[in-house]
């Protein structure tokens, strides 16, 4: 199956637009170390993904490289960032050389987390994206009794958004119809998506209480 074609990441400094359109960048500055100017181009615009509830205790999360290698390291930065944004009104955070943007739904704290020098509104748009189809996954109950009873859709959402840190849809109307052609296809009724691959809903529960 041909992967999406994602979106591409912005850089900023001078130059930044003639890099990505194949042209040569402006010269370095004297004592300027060539190419410093510049971010390496890559499709890997997203870090990580995750929600927390009101006490700050993670109920879904996938990272998507290795700058927290382990799941305590992971744990240990959402905390932090938590403990940084709960009291906020804000919706975005600098944090650890990164760019964190988020959102508040009754108990719960939807976060996307990029590098320092990504593209807020590109973020955003992957935040909103998440909020919005969830929104309507679980009928407007954006809280974490019911993110908890419908967690295997909300990793199938999840997936139809970002795949390996590349963005693939920020239209949600657009992921829940994907979400809902991968439950008909795999033979379910609209009713039971949210019991897709229960099994591993449950031992997604027993390991983040471990």
């Amino acid at each position: 199956m041909q992967r999406p074609e994602a979106w591409p990441r912005p850089h900023p400094g001078e130059g930044a637009a003639a890099a990505q359109a194949g042209g040569a960048a402006p010269p370095a500055r004297a004592g300027e170390p060539a190419g410093s100017r510049l971010q390496e181009p890559s499709l890997y615009t997203i870090k990580a993904v995750f929600i927390l509830d009101n006490d700050g205790h993670r109920l879904l999360a996938k990272y998507y490289d290795d700058t927290f290698p382990s799941t305590k390291e992971q744990m240990a930065f959402e905390k932090n960032v938590f403990n940084k944004t709960s009291r906020t009104d804000s919706e975005i955070a600098f944090f650890g050389g990164m760019t964190i943007v988020y959102k508040s739904s009754i108990d719960l704290f939807l976060y996307v987390v990029g590098s320092s020098y990504e593209n807020e509104l590109m973020l955003m748009s992957v935040l909103t994206c998440l909020f919005e189809s969830l929104n309507h996954m679980l009928r407007k109950n954006v809280e974490k009794r019911w993110l908890l009873e419908n967690m295997d859709g909300a990793f199938l959402v999840l997936d139809e958004i970002v795949d390996g840190g590349v963005i693939l849809e920020s239209d949600p109307q657009q992921v829940i119809q994907k979400v809902n052609f991968r439950a008909d296809d795999s033979g379910l009724t609209e009713q039971s998506v949210a019991q897709v691959l229960q099994s591993a809903k449950e031992q997604i529960k027993w390991s983040l209480l471990k």
